[in-house]
């Protein structure tokens, strides 16, 4: 099972051998096996890999993650087909009935507002009761997008009143970048599963490339929140962004057992999958986090 979160962040070459990844720099030389490796994260655009080394990263679906030069995710390794059963799957997807979809994304909302609750009252904060009568008063296929009023109260509960998600400043800076993180995740798990993240369930936007990502990680922002809240950022620099891909090391719950955060992502969209696929709701596991 993959497990392994790879930084590099210093000029390096890449490449592959005997299974291996290997990262050159001028000081050292390191080697970290491929089947331990989840995601990579090139943060230096002074990085070179050999063509090599990617078909391989491919082939084993470790998710890719290029930074720009400002060491920002920027895009993402993304296969033609992630799957052997690619087009039966996508031929699926495109089938999935539109009752069905909905009613995953009324639930997928019902467990982003309860995490969000959940969180509030973690810290004491008497508006996650506002988060408990949207809860109530939500309808199917989040008809009165209890969601976009949760997250105002929501943010506003954490961040003060003046805070907006649209500014320029370090507290979004982080939490963009910790929302990334966990969107490329879900993109990885997508891709291997052989569906389009092209198509949502309720993401519809023309211009992303993953709307299906976005409705899937909806339920696990409020880790990211969690993090960014505690860590009060001033700036957005590497131990800030440590702290942020450090993340997928934490243990969660799903379905009664402890995981670690990248392992129970797999499966939590696996459980999507099925859902969608068969109309059972049942199929679908919440990941348990605090």
């Amino acid at each position: 099972m993959s497990w392994r979160v790879v930084v590099v962040a210093s000029n390096a070459k890449l490449d592959y051998k005997l299974g291996y990844l290997v990262v050159r720099t001028v000081e050292e030389v390191k080697r970290v096996h491929l089947s331990e490796i989840g995601v990579l994260m090139l943060e230096n655009t002074a990085i070179s890999l050999t063509a090599y080394l990617m078909c391989e990263l491919i082939q084993r679906k470790v998710k890719v993650i290029f930074c720009d030069h400002e060491r920002n995710p920027y895009a993402e390794l993304v296969p033609a087909h992630g799957s052997h059963d690619s087009s039966a799957r996508i031929r699926q997807q495109l089938k999935w009935p539109e009752g069905v979809r909905q009613q995953v994304w009324t639930e997928i909302v019902r467990e982003k507002l309860r995490r969000q609750r959940a969180h509030l009252r973690r810290r004491g904060l008497p508006q996650a009761e506002q988060l408990t009568a949207y809860l109530e008063q939500l309808q199917w296929n989040d008809a009165t997008n209890r969601e976009g009023h949760g997250a105002k109260v929501y943010f506003n509960a954490l961040f003060g009143l003046e805070f907006t998600r649209t500014d320029g400043s370090a507290l979004n800076a982080a939490l963009n970048y910790g929302y990334s993180l966990i969107l490329s995740a879900i993109n990885r798990e997508i891709s291997a599963a052989g569906y389009l993240n092209q198509l949502g369930i309720a993401h519809e936007n023309t211009y992303n490339p993953f709307n299906l990502g976005c409705d899937f990680m909806e339920p696990l922002r409020p880790l990211v929140d969690g993090v960014v809240t505690d860590m009060k950022p001033e700036k957005l620099e590497r131990e800030e962004k440590m702290m942020l891909v450090n993340l997928f090391n934490r243990q969660v719950q799903y379905d009664g057992k402890q995981q670690y955060l990248f392992y129970a992502i797999r499966l939590y969209c696996g459980g999507l999958f099925r859902a969608l696929q068969s109309g059972d709701i049942a199929e679908i596991k919440w990941i348990e986090y605090e």
